[in-house]
């Protein structure tokens, strides 16, 4: 018997992984940059925002995870063998 842990799809060990790597680089990222910076967009912010530079990548990684999952997410139909809606029970 094959243990389960072994039967694990490698696509989504790759994937907790990665996330692993990228929330260990957040936290350095955190420890190590606490000067204060500043962030100006006049179309939408009327003055610059000033944070630690440590804030500021945490809130461009938070947007950019959004915005993945947003591309990523449903809109459309997919393929398969939809046996348990297409065909009656026998």
């Amino acid at each position: 018997m094959v243990p389960p842990v072994l039967t694990m799809n490698t696509k989504l060990l790759l994937k907790i992984v990665f996330i692993i790597i990228l929330l260990f680089l957040l936290v350095l990222i955190g420890l190590n940059n606490k000067q204060a910076v500043s962030f100006a967009l006049p179309p939408l912010l009327p003055k610059a925002v000033q944070q630690p530079a440590a804030i500021m990548y945490f809130a461009f990684f938070a947007v950019g995870i959004l915005a993945g999952a947003v591309l990523t997410s449903g809109g459309g139909k997919r393929g398969g063998s939809g046996g348990s809606k297409s065909s009656p029970p026998r």
